[in-house]
């Protein structure tokens, strides 16, 4: 018997998810747990692992289909099965001995034709004169690009105006029309405003400069500049609490936890995996943290309930180069910082131009419970901390 491979359960609240793409075709050999599909649902890119090691027989939903969780997808043949079945197939009427072949007998004997009346025309006379018993192949027609791409499967068919330039349509994978729909839903239901600072990132600098081979040596991870922002960001929002707070129908929902989501963009999309309680974790488990969403992000290995619950969210441009952006909220939340490329620039200090290493930073908030005098303040209070970075340990 087949074995039914299954869309697993994916999170709380989601029915159903889309097919991306068949890693695996019918007949290709699979290990246990080896990845044979990827699957999208409204929040993360996931794969679709095999139950047992065996082969591949049947796919029954091709890539681009919804289907429910639950839904058999495949069958799959378990290792050793296929011989076991071939060699217990009972012999057919046909192969006992001393029989005759019955097919041939049902076959109808051709017409009797003479040489004389057999009249090759003249394009067909080079190949009758060749000693093959088979007839000639026709050439195979060529086929264009354009039909190659819609005849592969998971390949979007490429249209061809008159001009000879060529559109290819691709679906919108469950992913990013789930992040789609929420980024307009935020600009339409979020009376949403942004504001902008600079900080000097010397001091951070000088100390990972300082303590990076002591800190990877005892931890086996580098200090980065995410978790000076993570521990930034949460001193700044004990401050104002509003920032890490939710509108709630006609109530406002203070939270006196900090889950911090983390943006991170990959092949798969994008995705905000969230540190819980990250009040209550070291610059060590934050960074560790955020390298495993990283890596796991990267393989579609992020679990669906690491993607929901945050209370606020940073995202860095900047590791692509953005110089400054105005980032969009993530329902329910309240507020997200924006980071972007740190460049040296000259700025005046102490009635001096010095050269920096400066980065711009940006605030977006929702207007309807944070204004502007707590916007700013509070991205003040990011700035003091990051130029001054030992303000996170005597809270001043």
């Amino acid at each position: 018997m087949p074995i039914e491979i299954t869309i697993p359960a994916v999170g709380e609240s989601i029915n159903e998810v889309q097919i991306s793409e068949w890693l695996k075709a019918e007949g290709d050999s699979v290990k246990q747990d080896e990845a044979i599909a990827v699957v999208d649902s409204e929040k993360a890119t996931l794969d679709l692992p095999s139950p047992q090691a065996g082969k591949l027989v049947k796919i029954l939903h091709q890539a681009g289909e919804t289907v429910a969780v639950g839904a058999v997808v495949a069958h799959l043949e378990a290792e050793g099965e296929t011989g076991k079945s071939k060699s217990e197939t009972p012999a057919t009427p046909e192969a006992k001995a001393g029989d005759k072949p019955k097919a041939k007998a049902e076959k109808p004997e051709p017409a009797p034709e003479t040489k004389a009346e057999v009249k090759p025309r003249p394009e067909a006379e080079p190949a009758a004169a060749k000693s093959e018993p088979k007839a000639a192949k026709p050439e195979p027609k060529p086929v264009s690009k354009t039909e190659t791409k819609a005849a592969a499967p998971n390949v979007p068919a490429a249209k061809k105006s008159s001009a000879g330039r060529e559109e290819e349509i691709v679906p919108m994978t469950m992913l990013r029309r789930t992040v789609a729909r929420h980024l307009v839903e935020a600009q339409q239901t979020m009376a949403m405003l942004t504001t902008f600072n600079e900080v000097d990132m010397s001091a951070v600098q000088a100390l990972r400069k300082e303590h990076q081979e002591a800190f990877e040596k005892r931890h086996q991870v580098r200090l980065g500049l995410m978790s000076f922002f993570v521990k930034a960001v949460i001193d700044a929002l004990k401050q104002f609490p509003q920032l890490n707070a939710e509108v709630r129908g006609n109530d406002i929902v203070y939270r006196n936890y900090f889950d911090i989501g983390v943006a991170i963009a990959s092949e798969r999309g994008l995705v905000v995996p969230v540190l819980r309680n990250a009040e209550l974790l070291g610059f060590a488990e934050l960074e560790k943290a955020i390298g495993d969403f990283s890596r796991r992000a990267k393989d579609g290995k992020l679990k669906p309930d690491e993607l929901t619950g945050g209370t606020f969210t940073i995202t860095n441009g900047g590791s692509f180069g953005s110089l400054l952006s105005t980032p969009i909220i993530n329902p329910p939340q309240t507020g997200i910082l924006g980071m972007h490329s740190i460049q040296e620039r000259p700025i005046a200090m102490q009635g001096q131009v010095v050269i920096r290493p400066m980065m711009y930073l940006a605030v977006s908030y929702d207007h309807r419970i944070v204004d502007g005098r707590e916007a700013v303040l509070f991205l003040r209070r990011i700035k003091e901390v990051i130029e001054t970075p030992a303000r996170m340990l005597i809270e001043v």
